[in-house]
């Protein structure tokens, strides 16, 4: 009995396997498309296709450091520091993620400081 539930255990593991691949090349693809209509300017659709990624693969940390991007160029600055976050618990040691978080943080604490006199 025990031998059967580990069999089918695995069996729903390797299942899972390809669904995971698929979800994230499909990802994948909504990214990269992100970033040719961000690159035209197109930042709504933009924004669009990488909260569709994030969807797709919630654990797809590159999609929700473009987000974050995004929302930051589109003004939704709590948008962008949430998906900052979720990106950096997702990857910590990633350079670019951190660079890019970091760098959000010093401008946007730097523009919502009050000012003193």
């Amino acid at each position: 009995m025990r031998i059967r539930t580990l069999i089918v255990t695995l069996s729903l593991l390797a299942a899972a396997a390809p669904a995971a691949a698929d979800a994230r090349s499909d990802a994948k693809k909504q990214v990269e498309f992100g970033i040719e209509v961000a690159q035209r300017g197109l930042w709504r659709e933009a924004v669009y296709r990488w909260e569709r990624a994030a969807q797709i693969d919630p654990t797809y940390a590159a999609a929700l450091n473009n987000l974050a991007i995004a929302y930051e160029h589109e003004g939704d600055l709590e948008k962008a520091r949430i998906a900052y976050e979720k990106a950096t618990g997702l990857e910590p040691n990633n350079a670019s993620i951190k660079q890019n978080y970091e760098l959000f943080k010093e401008i946007n604490d730097r523009t919502t400081r009050p000012a003193t006199q």
